[in-house]
């Protein structure tokens, strides 16, 4: 699809064709994530948040040969099976 850069009032903007959002599942609306990547402009949609963050984000953030440890939660609170 060839696109040309229009004035937007004092933005730049590009005009995309439904059937380009639909193969990649963008709507209009939906967060997007525009980068550089080796001097080339790419539009991603952006990964959908349960909560305020990403979990890749967190799991990277984990020191270098954390070691992990059972938690114990305690007893059951309703009915559950442990």
């Amino acid at each position: 699809m060839v696109a040309k850069v229009q004035k937007w009032g004092n933005s730049q903007g590009l005009r995309l064709s439904k059937q380009l959002l639909d193969d990649v599942q963008i709507s209009v609306g939906d967060p997007v994530e525009v980068a550089v990547q080796d001097g080339v402009i790419v539009v991603a949609p952006l990964k959908r948040l349960r909560g305020k963050h990403r979990l890749g984000d967190l799991v990277r953030r984990i020191p270098k040969g954390h070691d992990t440890q059972e938690v114990d939660w305690g007893g059951p609170a309703g009915r559950e099976v442990w």
